[in-house]
């Protein structure tokens, strides 16, 4: 059939009907047509980390970019001082003591890594186990593979090991993944030692690949330190980490990330890379490098300040007096896990976070946009200084309090 100008044709995108709509989409659009309109939104809704890069790290970067050597394409891999740089990062901090050239490899941001890591070893009929509510690209990365995707329920009152084993008991046929992510986003959830003990165990019973994102390794409080899954000796015999310095080092818009353990699925992994992408810019690499080699002292301020941005928000909204809102403190993340108050809950997350928007001026991630179980939840990011979320908390309570809740 000959085609008229200006006519088109349909296309019907397999895995692109597979994806849900993006319920975050909603919200972003009542936000930028508020703001259009000239109304001042405090943008507690996507986490992305307001804080500047640390100048020693931008100043190497910034030289790097200087030198033409650095203009051509680099290693997919990393950089051979990079991979050097990750495994001496595991070795400080965890004492887990890896080999640079099989278990280490840079990714473009952690986000990367881990859904062309899914990409290249999930297919049709391949079962994932994933937590649920989850960070989008968990669940998605498994579609976007054609794999089918099996949530477990992982709520603060739940045993996530029980609900694991009744997924397995339940589910045909056996899966082959797991994937993970403490300290956990949206929910903040955060674990021990021996609860990888514990999922390594399950994991090697039922000859499972565990895959970890740890991308918020280093913004905990209150005393807590988040352990690497990789501590765990047997976890190098069927588990990869992804990290990034997203958070901790302030660089999300340099997307800088790396994954170690295993050398099968690290190998796996640089496979795909190798026809994919030629990594990172070598400049970005070479101030990676030295944001993991150089001092640390950036990494302690940049968790001063999410903590100082928790304790504002939490202790505003649970102050007493009208629109009171009690949300237990988080012991890890730059985020607020919050249960929605009870009056206003039979509408759900999104209808909450509208009206939040709407009302309060605030902008929050509904939680059902992490999966079902995320629902009667919203997420807070505490990416605003402490003057803009005290607004904010104003502004919430007086919404709570109109709404008598």
């Amino acid at each position: 059939m000959a085609l008229t100008p200006g006519s088109i044709i349909r296309h019907d995108f397999h895995k692109l009907n597979r994806l849900p709509p993006y319920v975050f989409a909603e919200v972003i659009a009542l936000m930028s047509a508020a703001r259009r309109a000239g109304e001042d939104v405090i943008d507690l809704g996507m986490g992305n980390p307001d804080l500047p890069t640390p100048r020693h790290v931008v100043e190497k970067i910034c030289e790097a970019a200087h030198n033409p050597r650095n203009h051509r394409y680099s290693a997919s891999r990393g950089l051979p001082n990079l991979r050097a740089a990750i495994t001496e990062w595991y070795q400080r901090g965890y004492q887990v003591a890896l080999d640079p050239d099989q278990e280490a490899i840079a990714t473009i941001g952690s986000k990367e890594g881990l859904a062309h890591f899914i990409l290249m070893t999930i297919g049709p009929g391949d079962v994932v186990l994933c937590p649920d509510p989850a960070y989008p690209i968990h669940q998605y990365s498994v579609i976007i593979a054609g794999g089918q995707l099996r949530t477990v329920p992982l709520t603060p009152d739940c045993d996530f090991i029980a609900n694991l084993e009744t997924a397995m008991r339940l589910t045909w046929p056996k899966p082959k993944l797991l994937l993970l992510s403490f300290p956990a986003n949206p929910t903040s959830q955060v674990v021990d030692l021996a609860f990888f003990e514990r999922v390594i165990d399950f994991a090697r019973e039922n000859d499972l690949m565990v895959v970890h994102d740890f991308a918020y390794a280093e913004i905990t409080y209150d005393g807590y330190r988040a352990p690497s899954i990789l501590e765990v000796p047997a976890a190098r015999e069927i588990a990869i980490e992804f990290g990034s310095l997203s958070k901790s080092h302030s660089m999300a818009g340099w997307r800088v990330g790396f994954a170690a353990g295993n050398r099968d699925m690290i190998h796996a992994l640089g496979r795909i890379k190798s026809y994919l992408d030629y990594g990172m810019p070598a400049p970005i690499q070479i101030g990676a490098i030295v944001a993991l080699r150089g001092p640390q002292d950036c990494v302690a301020e940049a968790v001063s300040v999410y903590r100082e941005r928790r304790d504002a928000l939490i202790e505003g909204l649970a102050a007493p007096g009208e629109g009171q809102w009690k949300i237990e403190k988080p012991l890890a993340t730059m985020f607020v896990w919050a249960p929605i108050p009870e009056p206003l809950r039979a509408r759900g997350s999104l209808e909450f976070s509208k009206r939040l928007l709407a009302e309060a001026k605030v902008a929050v991630s509904p939680g059902i946009g992490f999966g079902e179980t995320g629902e009667g939840f919203v997420r807070f990011a505490l990416v605003e200084n402490r003057h803009r979320i005290r607004q904010a908390v104003r502004g919430i309570r007086r919404f709570l309090r109109e709404a008598g809740a």
